[in-house]
């Protein structure tokens, strides 16, 4: 679905990573780990095309990134779920108004009806008419999960969903990642949180990534 062939990555003259391979097939479940700076954020954002490697080749859907044109580009962010490292939300709209925008902006209001259920699924019933800076943390992580895979995405990808959370609702949101792999969508986690990793052992089969020193490499074994 996503691959990246021998790819190299410069960022402010310096590499910041090179003959760097990963594929992420249907499916599958990967959590990427590594130091802070080691370019994590650059390569999630490699993955769903918003940026283009300095060397080497990405594939998105068996398409060359660099032959995608923006109109591809765009038709392709839909069916990439994306969670932020600090997700942003439009304050003067409602947290159910903010979750159905990527259907409103892409026309697809055939979609609308799945929003109730959404939002019951990622328990945010009763806060749907609430404004973002009414919401707690945990509330605003669950609502960026929420709005990524609305569009029913083949592929979500997550920086750090967990990072501004308390332990119990960490593992609320990795609850609903699996429950999304187990729906068949490829899931690229990247996140600091080893004890994330390792309660995830007992739930999902997932590949653990490093990446370090310009290389990333395999952590352990399938969990």
């Amino acid at each position: 679905m996503i691959a990246l062939d021998n790819v190299a990555y410069h960022y402010g003259g310096a590499e910041l990573f090179s003959q760097l391979t990963l594929s992420l097939e249907p499916g599958s479940f990967h959590f990427l780990t590594g130091p802070s700076g080691a370019g994590k954020t650059t390569l999630l954002k490699l993955c769903y095309g918003a940026l283009q490697a300095t060397s080497g080749e990405v594939r998105v859907f068996d398409t060359p990134a660099t032959a995608l044109d923006r109109d591809q580009i765009a038709m392709i962010r839909r069916r990439i779920g994306v969670v932020h490292q600090n997700c942003e939300f439009l304050d003067h709209l409602s947290i159910a108004e903010n979750i159905a925008l990527p259907l409103t902006v892409s026309g697809r209001l055939d979609l609308m009806e799945n929003l109730t259920d959404l939002l019951g699924w990622v328990g945010l019933a009763k806060q749907m008419d609430q404004l973002p800076p009414e919401l707690s943390g945990g509330e605003r992580q669950r609502a960026a999960l929420a709005r990524a895979v609305i569009m029913s995405p083949d592929v979500i990808i997550a920086d750090e969903p967990t990072g501004n959370v308390d332990w119990e609702m960490s593992q609320r949101l990795l609850t609903l990642l699996v429950e999304l792999n187990r729906m068949g969508k490829t899931v690229l986690i990247a996140t600091h949180d080893l004890n994330l990793i390792r309660t995830a052992k007992s739930q999902v089969a997932a590949r653990v990534l490093r990446l370090k020193g310009g290389q990333l490499l395999q952590a352990g074994a399938e969990l």
